[in-house]
C-alpha cells in the first residue's frame, strides 16, 4: 500500500471485485476518451484468480480516499515486447471525482514506485490527441511529449490519433521524495 495526504494506492483484494467490476462497466460514467470495451464478470474474477490483477506483464492499484472508498485505478502493461518499460494506463471511476487532482497525485506515486522496483529506463503514455486534460496531467507529472502516432487507436467507430508520452528513470524523483512532497503538499 502506498498512501499519500490524499489518497491510497493498493492492490486489489477479492472483496472489491463486484464493486470493481460494476465501476468499470458503468458507460455512463466512461469518459470519452476510453474505449467502450464491456468484460465479462467471469473474466474479470478469472484474471484476479490467475494474478490478482498483479504479475510481470500487467498491474493495477487501486486508488482510494484516506476511507477506503474506491475513486479509480492506476495499471501497467507491456505494451511492446521489445520495449524495456511499461505504458502507464488511469482512470477516475465517477466524473463527480474527475478534476480535483487525483489523478496527478497518483501517477507521481505509482512512476516512482514503478522506477523502484524494477530495472527498467522508461515508461509511456498515451493519450487520445484531443484529451488535453489528460495530457497536462502527464506532464504536470513529469512526462515529455515524444511525438503523434497516427491512427493508432480505434475508438468509437474511427481511428484517432495519440500523443506519445514519456518519462525517464533519471528524470523521475525517488518514491520516498515523491511521498515526501505529497504528504507535505
Amino acid at each position: 500500500m502506498l498512501e499519500s495526504k490524499n489518497i491510497i494506492l493498493r492492490t486489489i483484494k477479492e472483496e472489491d471485485l463486484q464493486q470493481i467490476y460494476k465501476l468499470t462497466n458503468d458507460l455512463s460514467e466512461r469518459g470519452e476518451y476510453l474505449p467502450l470495451h464491456l468484460r465479462s464478470e467471469q473474466d474479470f474474477q478469472k484474471k484476479f484468480k490467475e494474478t490478482g490483477y498483479w504479475d510481470e506483464e500487467y498491474g493495477r492499484m487501486l486508488i482510494t480516499d484516506k476511507s477506503d472508498s474506491i475513486l479509480g485505478d492506476i495499471i501497467y502493461f507491456k505494451n511492446d515486447k521489445y520495449m524495456q518499460g511499461y505504458e502507464i494506463g488511469y482512470q477516475i471511476y465517477k466524473k463527480e471525482n474527475m478534476g480535483k487532482g487525483i489523478i496527478s497525485e497518483a501517477l507521481r506515486i505509482f512512476s516512482a514506485y514503478l522506477f523502484d522496483i524494477k530495472p527498467i529506463q522508461r515508461l509511456e503514455i498515451i493519450v487520445n490527441i484531443n484529451n488535453v486534460g489528460s495530457r497536462k496531467v502527464a506532464e504536470k507529472c513529469g512526462y515529455k511529449f515524444e511525438g503523434v502516432k497516427r491512427k493508432a487507436v480505434f475508438l468509437r467507430g474511427t481511428y484517432q490519433d495519440v500523443d506519445l508520452l514519456s518519462l525517464l528513470r533519471e528524470e523521475c524523483p525517488s518514491l520516498s521524495e515523491v511521498l515526501r512532497y505529497e504528504n507535505n503538499e
